[in-house]
């Protein structure tokens, strides 16, 4: 007999296919007990047949805490849902729409528009939304994989299209001033920003070991994309010079008193104020070094290796390898565009370690002291 007592508490014990599953009842009343072992049955067989576990009254808000429970979260799976939680969360996952998706798009422009009459915040741009419909509909791919849902309702539904953004780019004397300013611990991680073309999160989390100062190399640790981890990045001279002064055998390369820089912001926005210079994010140091490589002649695919940028749907990068000479090159070009740009500033670059850690403001050439602040404006993208 499957069904029998231990204690105060039923229990059940199935065999399906020579295995055998237990599983106690919770309850101590007979008929219950009947009841919940039949469904924990129709549960075993309903796996093994894998048969399709419809739930489309399932509310999305319920879907959101399986699918965190359950899926492969990724942080801007739960960045993105304090957003369209509110909205979505009482909805049954059977019955969202394309509709749905138009009313909520159009809630947040309002909303976003009575706080950016209090707050006075910049507009809300489409690409914002557009990245919360992503994941509003890959949650629903992840009910359809798991058999809640026959279909995602929402599979083909079409993006408003994102209009062209200028692409902040960061002038040499800029960089200069911004040098000058940045903390002792941040220098470093702007100036191998600038020179290496790495995302904020592949810089702190490089490691020392993955330095190959015989071959001039930077292999990258970590990065977001499969096409960026351990890319080959040479160094620029600046660079190298930092490395060495600094070198260890092991560890983080970027610290602060001994602990890894997590979220440099703080120090960015007050060396960005100390410096007299415009809003700039830390991505746009990506931009500005893309947008040199550019302007120094280098081409789009080599460009493409040195930022860890993925081929995408391109049938010509299947035939496309990029060899490290080709790389090399393209870094002795940045490394001569900038001491030309450097110099045709009045500021001749400086030996070793000096030229990479600025300290005397009163040492800036009178040129960029009193040069007004200015962006160039590159298209150029490098996300």
């Amino acid at each position: 007999m499957s069904l029998y007592k231990r204690g105060d508490q039923y229990w059940t014990s199935i065999w399906i296919e020579g295995v055998r599953t237990m599983r106690s009842l919770e309850t101590s009343n007979r008929r219950q007990a009947e009841t919940l072992e039949q469904r924990f049955r129709d549960e075993l067989h309903t796996k093994r047949f894998q048969l399709p576990n419809f739930k489309p009254e399932m509310l999305f808000g319920e879907l959101y805490g399986r699918f965190l429970a359950e899926g492969d979260v990724k942080p801007h799976h739960r960045d993105r849902a304090k957003m369209f939680l509110p909205f979505f969360s009482e909805m049954p996952i059977g019955r969202i729409t394309k509709n749905d998706i138009a009313r909520y798009r159009k809630l947040r422009h309002d909303e976003h528009r009575r706080k950016q009459m209090k707050e006075n915040k910049k507009p809300l741009s489409e690409t914002t939304v557009n990245r919360d419909v992503e994941v509003i509909r890959h949650l629903l791919f992840w009910a359809a994989d798991e058999g809640f849902i026959t279909a995602n309702p929402i599979a083909r539904i079409r993006m408003v299209r994102e209009r062209g953004q200028r692409r902040p780019v960061m002038s040499v004397a800029e960089e200069i001033k911004l040098l000058d300013a940045c903390s002792d611990h941040l220098r470093p991680f702007v100036i191998a920003a600038l020179d290496t073309g790495m995302r904020r999160g592949e810089l702190t989390n490089q490691l020392w070991e993955h330095v190959d100062f015989d071959r001039n190399l930077l292999s990258v640790t970590h990065s977001k994309t499969a096409e960026g981890e351990h890319r080959p990045v040479p160094l620029t001279t600046r660079v190298r010079a930092m490395l060495d002064a600094n070198r260890k055998a092991s560890g983080l390369i970027f610290t602060y008193d001994g602990h890894a820089i997590r979220r440099p912001k703080t120090g960015w926005t007050a060396a960005l104020r100390r410096a007299g210079l415009p809003h700039y994010r830390l991505h746009d140091l990506r931009h500005t070094f893309c947008s040199r490589l550019v302007e120094a002649g280098v081409i789009a695919d080599v460009r493409k290796e040195l930022l860890g940028h993925s081929a995408g749907g391109d049938v010509h990068s299947i035939y496309t390898h990029i060899d490290l000479p080709l790389l090399r090159e393209a870094i002795r070009r940045l490394d001569q565009w900038h001491e030309e740009k450097v110099r045709a500033l009045g500021a001749p670059p400086k030996e070793g370690k000096e030229l990479t850690f600025p300290h005397d403001r009163n040492a800036l050439p009178t040129e960029l002291k009193e040069q007004p602040d200015a962006r160039n404006n590159h298209s150029t993208s490098a996300a």
